[in-house]
């Protein structure tokens, strides 16, 4: 029997702006490290390419709980990492909504580091090189030329993992737990929901939100995409 439609309580609307700031913090701190190695694994050959490529795409391979539970032991209070956090600056990332950030930056980090890998791959080297012949220095083509020839994929693997956040559940309560107003994202609020006798109704009504904020970060990357091939004119009528 379908449930009906209903406005959202103001606990459920509490996740949902906790799943939209912790994607945007994830994203947002997970980009520039990401545009870097894409480059790297992109433009450059050396002794352990094929271990750092393999490293950065672990996660996509990974059970989000082997991904979660390994954040934990390094970044726990215990770990080598979180132990030295808490001693030196009283920072305490697991069980928080920085945690949370966090797992879902690691998880959707190889969708951003891919998708920028295979723009800049696609690109003219060319053009950086007539840049380089007319005095650019490596900073200058990088900014000039590099970025936005790459501008389509940092585009839409940023949106496109920003969508992914949205539903990550098995890092997120692995390292962050459930808790409501600080950890609980979408995902998280959904499963606590079915654990509920009667809970299926928030579960369908929080399962609908998801669903519509994924659809509108499938169609923002695909429209960013060819918005920007035309700006660059590189597009084709697809």
């Amino acid at each position: 029997m379908p449930f009906p439609l209903r406005a959202l309580a103001p606990e459920e609307w509490q996740a949902v702006r906790l799943t939209l700031a912790v994607a945007l913090r994830a994203v947002g701190c997970g980009l520039p490290l990401a545009i870097v190695v894409a480059w790297v694994l992109a433009r450059k050959r050396f002794p352990g390419h094929a271990v750092l490529n393999a490293v950065v795409h672990l996660p996509l391979v990974l059970p989000p709980v082997v991904t979660g539970w390994l954040l934990l032991v390094v970044f726990g209070v215990r770990g080598p990492v979180g132990s030295l956090l808490l001693e030196w600056f009283g920072i305490r990332l697991v069980f928080t909504t920085t945690a949370a950030a966090l797992a879902c930056g690691v998880m959707v980090f190889p969708v951003m580091v891919r998708a920028i890998r295979l723009s800049l791959e696609a690109g003219d080297p060319g053009l950086e090189e007539a840049a380089r012949t007319l005095g650019a220095g490596p900073l200058d083509r990088l900014f000039t030329v590099t970025l936005p020839l790459a501008s389509p994929g940092i585009l839409v693997g940023a949106i496109v993992a920003y969508a992914t956040s949205l539903g990550e559940f098995g890092a997120v309560i692995t390292f962050a737990a459930n808790i409501p107003g600080q950890t609980q994202t979408l995902p998280l609020a959904i499963y606590a929901a079915l654990q509920v006798p009667g809970g299926e109704e928030q579960a369908a009504m929080l399962s609908l939100v998801s669903l519509a904020l994924a659809l509108v970060g499938l169609l923002a990357s695909e429209w960013a995409s060819r918005r920007l091939d035309r700006l660059l004119g590189r597009g084709t009528a697809r």
